[in-house]
């Protein structure tokens, strides 16, 4: 009876591992490829320039950190309807993070 139990376990913390490791990695290809189909036009489009890169680089900015910069990106989802998963939000911000802000973890 405990061999069944230990199994289980054993199971259970090698699956709990493997979503650990998804969670805590982004996917920066696949926030790259969201951004570029639903987040440049609409910065293009606000920039005024036709650029949707200036937003990420103004001086004005209003991302200081990679805490705002994860909201910032929240917010863009949920106030556009973009229906992005919480996985995708984080693959948008570690690449926008890479790409642009270079904030620490």
């Amino acid at each position: 009876m405990k061999l069944p139990i230990l199994k289980l376990v054993a199971t259970l913390i090698s699956v709990f591992g493997l979503l650990s490791s998804v969670i805590a990695s982004p996917d920066i290809a696949n926030g790259k490829k969201i951004d570029e189909q639903k987040c440049y036009a609409c910065h293009a489009k606000k920039s005024g320039f036709g650029n949707g890169d200036m937003i990420y680089t103004r001086s004005d900015s209003k991302v200081k950190n990679l805490q705002n910069l994860k909201s910032m990106v929240a917010i863009c989802n949920t106030e556009l309807r973009l229906d992005l998963f919480p996985e995708d939000e984080a693959d948008v911000t570690a690449f926008l993070n890479k790409q642009f802000y270079k904030f620490k973890k």
